[in-house]
């Protein structure tokens, strides 16, 4: 049995699959991968990614975080791809349970999934830190310098986690109820080494853990199956 025909035929016998995926998944749409060889993390700048993405830097030099942030973190023309769009079919047909993402993109909604954990949040959401007003991404990519609410003067900060921020508790809870009730778990497009996101995949205790992904993880030697190359391309040869 080929390593497809193995991840079709649990597919076929699971009903309760969880998505685990990262920046890789993203990757296809036209999203840089943070870790990748082209990646953020291997581009320069004048202090690290983490540190730009800190919340120190937010707090001590918001103009530079948010010239990073618009530069690098915002694609708004970026669309689903055929990663995104297999995982609302399955969740369509009753497949697939839950995506736990650490994606901040939304893409994976503007596929037409239903049940995201998003870990580190959604740069389509933002909020005034003064009075709480909510305000979409066209309104960060419209900004210059510091955003600031037009009715109170507070500054809009995007729904994003930070280096050095916690996740939120109640998508975390629920990434951690999905994953132990999950009968399948899909890791893909992660490195796995941002905790304590990377964490979560020990809730798993089941025997159909697959990991899709350009590089090892972690992960691997614990897995039941390993397939190597692009996620899109993998997923889209599920048949639903």
């Amino acid at each position: 049995m080929t390593d497809m025909e193995k991840l079709q035929e649990w597919v076929d016998n699971s009903h309760r699959i969880v998505f685990f995926g990262g920046a890789g998944v993203s990757t296809e749409s036209g999203i840089p991968d943070f870790r990748s060889t082209d990646g953020l993390y291997h581009q320069k700048y004048k202090y690290p990614p983490e540190e730009m993405l800190s919340h120190t830097m937010y707090e001590r030099h918001t103009a530079e975080f948010y010239d990073f942030y618009r530069d690098k973190l915002l694609y708004p023309d970026a669309k689903p791809n055929d990663a995104h769009k297999k995982l609302a079919e399955l969740e369509r047909a009753g497949k697939l349970s839950a995506i736990v993402t650490q994606n901040i993109d939304g893409l994976h909604q503007a596929a037409g999934s239903k049940t995201v954990y998003e870990l580190h949040g959604s740069v389509l959401r933002n909020y005034c830190r003064k009075c709480h007003r909510e305000y979409g991404l066209d309104f960060i990519l419209h900004s210059t310098g510091i955003p600031l609410c037009p009715v109170c003067g507070g500054v809009v900060k995007p729904d994003v986690v930070l280096y050095e921020e916690s996740l939120d508790q109640r998508t975390l809870e629920g990434a951690v109820r999905a994953i132990s009730n999950a009968d399948m778990l899909i890791i893909a497009g992660t490195s796995l080494a941002v905790y304590p996101a990377s964490g979560l995949v020990s809730y798993y205790d089941g025997d159909r853990l697959a990991v899709i992904n350009r590089s090892p993880t972690p992960m691997d030697s614990r897995a039941n199956l390993v397939i190597t190359g692009s996620v899109g391309k993998i997923l889209r040869q599920i048949k639903v």
